[in-house]
């Protein structure tokens, strides 16, 4: 058996030689998270069946659960591994190309770290590890958020920094009042004695964890970071911050709601500040003509989506929730890095300098417009299963507000497809005579974003390929004894 830990040893370890390697050469370094990355790919692909049959627990120190660290690698864990090191891996890829500004070593030592960072808090079973990675996450985004070291990313990241530490800090202090209360730091023991605390303890604790956690998730209102950073970052850390980081805060939610908390009373609240942070996202972006500020916004609209699904606390609620994690990851993966490639051609982020580029750019439009109609919701893209399956769950739930919550949720859908329509209208249907000169060269840039479409295609015509990871990671959060006892050994 492969040893799961290697999932976050290999790319911690490469981070770390990548200055080695540049003495050798500076053009190898650039190479070393494709690598990094392709293998932890490959591990958690090789893992994928296992942990499906029996979940996987890895004890460090030679002690045994509570009483050690350990990694816990469930059908939870490893979809969310499966995802980060997915995306991750395409993105090093359009980096190696795209990512000129030196110090490039920096660069890519901070952007395998942020991976380290995000397998880390999906895999471990100590909640003080959980915010050790977390630290390790957050502190790798803001300093990439500021990689260009202009003005604007600067502020940016300056910004990202005083709320991220906020968040931080919160969720220390959510831990500490954990210990207090129970003695240990491993999430298993603590859910199986959760029910013997005192309940105003416990409650101020979850409210300090789902903030801290809700922060670096961008859950309305605690949001105001996401739009400066993820338009003022390179584009391929947009797509990252995008597709992982902020998965990894919802990620910290779930857990602490349904794991360790079980926290059923506020899950119809949760589902309430889903669908506030949803419809705010969507009418932000429909204000905003910066096309990454836009596709920010747009990623707190989703996040909202997705927050929503997880409150309606339902196998089929939890199902749609984690599909609509993946058809959002590889959409706004796909959105950024076709964005960024098309800035880099044009030299704007205007929307309005976007007429015309798709008979000069028709790759790089054509796979932008498939990412815009999956987050909308259109057949036969991954994006329409997801949403559809969201609506299926809230009606299944026969109560009426839930459906008020529907109807909610459907008008922020039209609001949506206004501005992503705008898009492309202007990529097809606007005529521009600034863009004659204008090229679309072939090469590693373009690879991943017609990956990531194609990934969109085939997951919206055979959902089959994801539905039974999706079902054991839904079936996990809802089976919280199930967790506890293979993390404790007691089944």
């Amino acid at each position: 058996m492969v040893n799961p830990s290697l999932l976050v040893g290999v790319p911690l370890a490469l981070a770390f030689s990548i200055p080695l390697f540049g003495l050798i050469s500076k053009k190898i370094e650039k190479y070393i998270p494709i690598i990094a990355l392709l293998i932890n790919v490959i591990i958690s692909l090789i893992l994928i069946p296992q942990v499906l049959k029996k979940p996987i627990v890895v004890s460090i120190g030679g002690w045994s659960p509570p009483f050690c660290i350990n990694l816990v690698v469930g059908p939870l864990g490893i979809f969310f591994v499966t995802l980060i090191s997915s995306i991750g891996l395409l993105v090093s890829i359009y980096a190696a190309t795209y990512i000129k500004e030196e110090p490039t070593e920096k660069y890519h030592m901070l952007f395998l770290l942020l991976i380290v960072g995000a397998t880390g808090i999906v895999l471990t079973g100590d909640i003080f590890n959980l915010f050790v990675f977390f630290e390790i996450l957050c502190i790798s985004s803001y300093a990439l958020v500021a990689y260009n070291k202009d003005k604007e990313g600067t502020e940016a990241a300056m910004k990202y920094l005083i709320q991220g530490s906020v968040g931080s800090s919160f969720v220390l202090i959510g831990i500490a009042l954990l210990y207090g209360l129970f003695g240990t730091l491993n999430m298993a023991d603590i859910a199986n004695k959760i029910s013997l605390a005192n309940s105003t303890f416990l409650f101020i604790s979850l409210a300090f964890l789902i903030t801290g956690f809700g922060i670096e998730a961008a859950m309305f209102p605690l949001n105001a970071w996401l739009p400066d950073a993820h338009s003022s970052a390179p584009s391929p850390i947009s797509a990252i911050l995008s597709g992982i980081a902020i998965k990894t805060g919802v990620y910290g939610v779930a857990r602490m709601v349904y794991t360790i908390f079980n926290a059923e009373g506020i899950l119809t609240f949760i589902a309430f500040l889903g669908l506030l942070t949803l419809l705010i996202g969507e009418m932000s972006a429909f204000r905003q003509d910066d096309i990454k500020r836009l596709l920010a916004y747009s990623s707190i609209g989703q996040i909202g989506l997705i927050i929503f699904a997880l409150g309606i606390a339902t196998s089929l609620g939890i199902f749609a929730s984690l599909f609509q994690i993946v058809s959002h990851a590889l959409a706004k993966a796909l959105l950024f890095l076709a964005a960024g490639y098309m800035i880099y051609r044009i030299g704007s982020k205007s929307i309005t300098s976007l007429y015309g580029l798709g008979k000069k750019m028709p790759i790089t439009s054509f796979a932008f417009a498939i990412g815009s109609f999956s987050l909308i919701g259109l057949p036969p893209f991954a994006g329409f299963i997801s949403k559809l399956l969201i609506v299926y769950a809230a009606i299944q739930v026969k109560k009426p507000i839930f459906i008020v919550f529907i109807v909610v949720a459907l008008i922020a859908t039209v609001i949506e497809a206004g501005y992503f329509f705008k898009i492309v209208q202007n990529l097809y249907f606007r005529e521009s005579k600034n863009i004659e000169k204008i090229t679309e060269t072939s090469g590693y840039i373009l690879a991943p974003i017609i990956i990531l479409a194609i990934l969109i295609i085939a997951i919206g015509i055979h959902p089959q390929f994801i539905t039974g990871l999706l079902k054991g990671a839904a079936n996990e959060l809802l089976e919280r004894a199930g967790y506890i006892g293979w993390v404790l050994g007691g089944s």
